[in-house]
């Protein structure tokens, strides 16, 4: 058995929870063993007999994080409705500037800088999945989806456009905190799709 493929276990599950709630408060670029330990009442012995290695429990940490981005995706495709871009990218882009979120969002824009500077570490692949997943819900919401996959590309909405809009704008939102100018920003480009739809 592979370090990849180490059992779950309840024991397991309920540290590696407790682990990422000192992530998304600690961030991960300085994760210590100990004082993660420490923190989430175990030991560095217990962590590497349940994870493998520290490159383990990053992976198993990232893993976690995207549950939860997968969930926030799925979460604005519902709310947005099955078919309708604008909603779509207007509802994720409502989750995002949710400050309730920061800390969640901050940890994604760690470890997809890490992905990329890192690609050999426990990091790689992370922002190449994210951009696929965030690509598939709108991909999956732009109108005309479904349509002949030889349509002409600028009949709808371009998902990888909508993609650069709302990271461009959460870049700003997380480096200057202001969530006003972000918003404009991304209302200003679903006018803009909006009117070119009409």
């Amino acid at each position: 058995m592979t370090q990849h493929e180490r059992p779950g276990s309840a024991r397991r599950d309920e540290l590696l929870e407790r682990a990422y709630r000192y992530a998304l408060a600690h961030g991960l670029a300085e994760l210590s063993l100990r004082p993660l330990a420490a923190a989430i009442g175990s030991s560095p012995r217990v962590l590497l007999f349940l994870f493998g290695s520290k490159d383990e429990l990053i992976r198993a940490l990232l893993g976690r994080a995207r549950v939860d981005e997968l969930a926030a995706l799925r979460r604005a495709r519902e709310a947005g409705g099955a078919d309708d871009f604008v909603a779509a990218v207007r509802t994720t882009w409502g989750w995002l500037v949710d400050p309730a979120h920061r800390p969640m969002l901050v940890l994604w824009v760690e470890a997809y800088g890490r992905s990329l500077s890192e690609p050999d570490g426990p990091w790689a692949g992370f922002a190449r999945q994210t951009v696929t997943d965030w690509l598939g819900l709108l991909t999956e919401v732009q109108r005309g989806a479904d349509a002949d996959a030889d349509a002409d590309a600028d009949a709808g909405p371009d998902p990888a456009l909508g993609l650069a809009v709302l990271r461009g704008a959460l870049l700003d939102l997380l480096a200057t905190g202001d969530a006003e100018r972000a918003t404009a920003v991304v209302e200003r480009y679903l006018r803009l799709i909006g009117a070119a739809a009409r």
